[in-house]
């Protein structure tokens, strides 16, 4: 079962450090037919998953957790197909063009896409990251997400899974974890802990690196 992570919209204004986690936004400069699709895009996208993740938390049969996956999936295609051409048109656009929603539904098609379509868009949202022009919260994410997929450690743990059996929801392996803290920060992330709380679960360093052999294994005999 693969779980999504849905992510907060925040308007903010421009921070002027390389770490991008604010903008400064005018509407009067948008590029509004494309802000528009977006807007709608980001809609399409969150409220599958809104459904999904509410029918997992109440535990539902596995046959419906299974339709609203399949409808989620469908859509997650369907989504891609767009921004893909609205990408091959304007490139990548910034919240400042677009606006945040829009910005963020750029972004979240993207990471919820296939492996490969995630490899083809890095370099380029590595660069929009560079040029402030996305959060670097987004490409922390995105990053992670790619590592797990290819079998590799998260540098930012912001991918989680829920064990079938017991329920309980761990962070995939995470590289040097004793460094994760000073990652998160340096890319906008809030503090484990508080992360943590957002998907019901606890988080301690010393009982994470005390159970890292057995999340391998656990992690392992997944499919992301």
């Amino acid at each position: 079962m693969k779980y999504y992570l849905l992510l907060p919209i925040l308007v903010l204004t421009l921070s002027a450090s390389a770490q991008v986690t604010t903008f400064s936004i005018d509407s009067s400069k948008f590029i509004k037919p494309v802000m528009v699709t977006l807007d709608s895009i980001y809609q399409q996208d969150q409220a599958p998953r809104l459904k999904f993740l509410d029918a997992i938390r109440r535990k539902e049969k596995a046959p419906a957790v299974d339709s609203l996956r399949k409808i989620m999936l469908q859509k997650d295609q369907d989504n891609l197909r767009k921004v893909v051409s609205i990408i091959d048109q304007y490139g990548w656009l910034s919240p400042q063009k677009i606006g945040m929603n829009a910005g963020q539904a750029l972004f979240l098609v993207i990471q919820h896409a296939d492996l490969a379509t995630q490899k083809k868009y890095l370099s380029m949202i590595r660069a929009a990251e560079k040029n402030g022009e996305i959060l670097s919260s987004n490409l922390a994410l995105l990053e992670d997400r790619i590592n797990i997929r290819e079998g590799k450690k998260q540098n930012y743990g912001s991918q989680s899974f829920t064990d079938t059996y017991t329920g309980q929801v761990y962070f995939y392996p995470i590289a040097e974890p004793e460094l994760l803290e000073e990652r998160r920060k340096s890319m906008g992330l809030v503090p484990m802990q508080e992360y943590a709380k957002l998907l019901n679960t606890a988080w301690n360093l010393k009982t994470y690196k005390e159970m890292l052999p057995e999340i391998e294994k656990l992690a392992a005999q997944r499919k992301f």
